[in-house]
């Protein structure tokens, strides 16, 4: 299977786990019937990924060897079983009695009968891209700048130099594929000499050296939702490396870093804060300016605010890249005890104390260790 499908193939082929293959079989039909390009030419991109999508799941579960893999390790047992062979290679020998010559299957996965070369997809590309926090959280609209390889326009992607053209393969005969006989069977194989094309270059292009491509730098507008967090992946269909002999282009991925807040720490859609207060603050109360996401916010500190509270501002977090709405907004208050006093900040303290018995200060909430103290000490 191609490694960016990544679909489960039951789902694709709209069939239960437990499905027979007739069922299978009956199903593919269906799906190809259905998503064949040429009853789509309105959307022929969408027909020709989800006709190919079908025609691939179809070939892993038609397979015992292949299905038992799949079922047992999904996606990442089929790496090793030939799952990502030349699906095109025989897809018409072996499809054939499900269709006859019905839709021309020769033509859409390019067999090489009518020697053209086989149409492939082509590759997937990642783009790995830093945002700031405020960036991140607000989302943004901007371009990106991606290398990747694209058709040679001196050449038109032949890879030959102009004026003298490409020939058929001598060694397949302009199919693409050899075939070898084994005991009864007919094996059919990539031709090792023009790897499945059917012809053969003459004479390479200066410019892409005979290889069809040349490597040019693609401007790219992407969005970024807001309240996207590190290793997010954003697809951008279509935006990869076109396939070989005309076949659909790759995607884009775009895995995005978000740098850290100088003091806010995130967890999912919420934001967590330490904030300082006095301890005349905190005894007193008071209203506090503190930081938000989007500016300023009002915090007010209750009168006898202990070291450790925690006030939530519900709805002042990250918003949920997903639609979820938004986190909430979390202060723990940290007392600062002053380290260093003047004489006259001494004496007021000390008066203070005086005035102060253990009925004035905050119990924990180990009331039993509160009460020994305060039978300990009178």
């Amino acid at each position: 299977m191609p490694k960016g499908s990544q679909r489960d193939l039951y789902e694709v082929l709209g069939v239960g786990r437990t499905a027979a293959v007739d069922e299978i079989k009956s199903a593919y039909r269906k799906a190809a019937m259905k998503w064949h390009p040429d009853r789509n030419p309105e959307k022929k991109h969408e027909a020709e990924e989800r006709f190919r999508e079908a025609t691939e799941a179809y070939s892993v579960l038609s397979d015992t060897h292949k299905r038992e893999l799949y079922d047992r390790y999904g996606h990442a047992g089929l790496a090793g079983a030939g799952a990502e062979s030349d699906i095109s290679n025989t897809i018409y020998q072996d499809f054939h009695d499900i269709f006859g010559d019905f839709f021309g299957f020769e033509d859409f996965f390019s067999t090489g009968r009518r020697g053209r070369g086989r149409v492939q997809r082509g590759a997937d590309l990642r783009y790995d891209m830093s945002l700031t926090f405020e960036e991140a959280a607000a989302g943004v609209n901007t371009k990106i700048k991606v290398p990747r390889l694209e058709f040679c326009e001196v050449c038109n992607g032949t890879g030959a130099k102009a004026g003298t053209g490409v020939v058929a393969c001598q060694t397949c005969a302009g199919r693409g594929q050899v075939v070898h006989q084994q005991g009864m069977f007919m094996i059919s194989r990539t031709c090792p000499a023009c790897h499945g094309a059917g012809q053969i270059v003459r004479e390479r292009c200066p410019d892409c050296r005979g290889q069809g491509r040349i490597e040019r730098e693609r401007t790219i507008e992407l969005r970024v939702p807001p309240g996207v967090d590190s290793g997010t992946r954003l697809r951008v269909s279509g935006e990869g490396e076109p396939g070989p002999n005309g076949g659909p282009a790759g995607d884009l991925y775009v895995v995005l870093e978000v740098k850290e807040h100088k003091f806010f720490e995130r967890r999912g859609a919420d934001l967590y804060c330490t904030i300082p207060v006095s301890i005349a603050q905190a005894a007193m109360g008071t209203e506090l300016v503190v930081p938000g996401l989007s500016g300023s916010e009002k915090l007010k500190i209750p009168e006898g605010t202990q070291s450790g509270t925690v006030f939530r501002l519900k709805g002042k977090g990250l918003p949920d890249p997903h639609g979820g709405g938004k986190g909430d907004l979390y202060y723990h208050v940290r007392v600062i005890t002053p380290t260093k006093l003047t004489r006259e900040q001494r004496k007021l303290l000390e008066q203070l104390g005086a005035t102060l018995n253990l009925e004035n200060q905050p119990a924990e909430r180990n009331s039993s260790v509160f009460e020994k103290m305060k039978d300990i000490f009178g």
